[in-house]
């Protein structure tokens, strides 16, 4: 069964990475960090976005391959799912029924194997990581990279995450926000895996609130019923629609969560009732993980294009607040005035530019960040940190001209479906 699997990553990458579709990708993602790197950063620095808790991209995050990151429960299966992927076992891997892995871990290509420590991993060239900077040592001493000389790492990066824990320990264990770091991760990801074991399905309150940091990538999401061949057909199908259900509660989308079913390890499937239909399910996944690299540019693009939108209105918002202080007094009262009634500002903005209600930062965060800075200082659309308003004009022009010129470029993509 593995090496059944480990033909399909293989396969498909190897056909991806001796195609002319990645030679065009390479070109189009030296654009796009081009045009991010002289239009999209320096909004970014003039309206101090990272102090809304938004890390400027680097050129790593543009030239690595795609993440994948896994999610779930201790002991659902993360870290041999990683294992069961690449063949073999990965430096500094810990597998265990309890709580093993403590640690974010990204496992990635190189010749050695060997484990690099989150630091060093952060100013490593060509690594997406240095961003992880901001959430300081605390957090940098509980991260790692796993170096693998394994062909299916050149084509993904995968992160395995602690398992979510429930109750106190969950916060009161580790000395960095948890939530923070999930959605830094999640917000660069191109596929994020939630897997579940079957025999522990219960959603605990720890991992609702983790799914509800991944609901604003929802269109990333796979979700696995791991180990599923422990248990008898009939026992599968009732715990499948109880997953559904539980998901149901916590992912706040319209569309039916897609559940792949399988027993992600290197042993072969124990229940021959199931092992037919748990082969497709896990080969469907499996497409999805080696199609991952083909559609790299177009994951990044839409990213960016997700960014702009959100910068754009970022710097509306704060535009919108310096120009209601009074030019001379009762500043510090105007500001209370505006903070506390900032769900107004936002239908004020949203109607006068034509926003979108989703490009709209989370209101509370906002207000939070926002109230420890001087009103009056805040940069104007048409001021000089905003060159008069070219700087906006230039992200104009790379959302309605450049970037969908780049879409155009992709075979098979139609910037205008």
């Amino acid at each position: 069964k593995k090496k059944k699997f480990q033909r399909i990553i293989h396969k498909d990458s190897d056909k991806m990475s001796a195609s002319s579709y990645a030679a065009i990708a390479k070109e189009v993602m030296e654009e796009l960090k081009t045009l991010y790197m002289n239009s999209i950063l320096p909004v970014e620095e003039a309206t101090s976005y990272s102090s809304f808790g938004f890390s400027p991209l680097n050129a790593g995050e543009f030239d690595s391959p795609p993440l994948v990151l896994l999610v779930g429960p201790y002991s659902a299966g993360k870290t041999t799912f990683i294992e069961h992927l690449l063949g073999k076992k990965f430096p500094g891997q810990r597998v265990g029924p309890e709580p093993t892995t403590d640690k974010f871990c990204a496992v990635l290509h190189g010749e050695d194997e060997r484990v690099i420590p989150g630091n060093a991993l952060t100013v490593t060239p060509g690594t997406p990581f240095k961003g992880l900077q901001m959430f300081g040592n605390n957090f940098l001493t509980r991260f790692e990279g796993a170096q693998s000389n394994v062909d299916i790492l050149k084509n993904l990066t995968l992160i395995d995450s602690p398992g979510v824990l429930s109750g106190e320990k969950q916060t009161l264990g580790r000395s960095y926000s948890y939530d923070d770091v999930l959605n830094w991760f999640a917000e660069r990801s191109d596929m994020i895996i939630l897997l579940f074991d079957v025999q522990k399905l219960d959603i605990s309150d720890e991992m609702g609130s983790a799914i509800k940091v991944l609901q604003k990538y929802s269109d990333k999401i796979k979700v696995v019923l791991n180990k599923a061949d422990t248990i008898s057909h009939q026992q599968l199908m009732k715990v499948y629609g109880a997953l559904l259900w539980s998901l149901g509660k916590v992912i706040d989308t319209p569309e039916v969560t897609r559940v792949y079913i399988g027993s992600f390890w290197s042993e072969p499937l124990k229940n021959e009732d199931t092992a037919p239909l748990l082969e497709m399910e896990m080969a469907d996944l499996l497409r999805d993980l080696a199609a991952l690299p083909r559609m790299g540019a177009v994951r990044k693009i839409n990213d960016i294009v997700k960014r702009i939108r959100q910068i754009r209105t970022h710097a509306v918002l704060l535009d919108h607040l310096r120009n209601a202080m009074p030019s001379m007094f009762g500043k510090d009262k105007k500001k209370i005035e505006l903070l506390n009634d900032l769900p107004t500002v936002f239908r004020t903005v949203m109607k006068q530019h034509n926003i979108s209600v989703g490009d709209f930062p989370d209101l509370n965060k906002f207000k939070r960040d926002v109230e420890m800075m001087d009103f009056t200082e805040l940069p104007k659309l048409k001021g000089g940190r905003m060159l008069k308003g070219k700087r906006m004009q230039d992200i104009e022009d790379a959302l309605n001209s450049k970037i969908p010129a780049m879409l155009n470029r992709i075979p098979g993509i139609n910037s205008g479906d």
